[in-house]
């Protein structure tokens, strides 16, 4: 059984890892900060008694549950706005923004110089865009295995597939992010 202290641990460790998987996920910071939340609450009321060998797993289980909650809700949502909107007429309307670069953890940005910061913002710019064109499947498998460093069988059994399709969305979104990159003119 886990421990309040280990399951505050745990939810502080995964926190802007969580957040960067919604953000990459809805392309909303605020919705994403929301789904993040959700999910945090969510893992401390009904499974805070359980190991913290079986928290990632089930946070990741309860994150990506409620990512696609806020999908459905957004698509009941634009249902309405959509009919509701035809009978206003043709007004402006708020275009969702574009995911935002997040900005750099703190680090020793002295020793850095200024070209270099911002060659490397604008590298890792590049890299969320491209990150943010990748199919739904291909996204969410390349996250789960190279940000969360999650093994192919589980991210199989989160994404609920095989883990052949798994190494094939993974394949794939590699290819693709290393095809679009080296289309920017980036060498990693």
């Amino acid at each position: 059984m886990a421990t309040e202290q280990e399951l505050s641990d745990f939810l502080q460790s995964v926190e802007r890892r969580a957040f960067k998987q919604a953000v990459f996920a809805v392309r909303d910071d605020d919705a994403a900060l929301d789904i993040v939340q959700d999910a945090m609450i969510k893992l401390a009321e009904k499974y805070g008694d359980k190991p913290a060998a079986e928290l990632p797993l089930l946070f990741q289980r309860i994150l990506q549950n409620t990512t696609h909650d806020w999908f459905r809700r957004q698509k009941v949502r634009n249902t309405w706005v959509s009919h509701l909107s035809s009978l206003r007429g043709n007004n402006d309307m708020n275009d969702n923004d574009i995911l935002e670069a997040l900005e750099a953890e703190a680090g020793d940005d002295n020793q850095e110089s200024s070209a270099d910061h911002v060659s490397r913002a604008q590298i890792l710019q590049a890299i969320d865009e491209e990150i943010q064109r990748l199919p739904a499947r291909q996204r969410e498998a390349f996250i789960m295995r190279y940000w969360e460093e999650m093994d192919v069988a589980e991210t199989a059994a989160l994404m609920g597939c095989s883990e052949g399709s798994v190494k094939t969305h993974c394949s794939r979104a590699t290819h693709a992010l290393a095809h679009a990159l080296r289309a920017r003119g980036i060498t990693l």
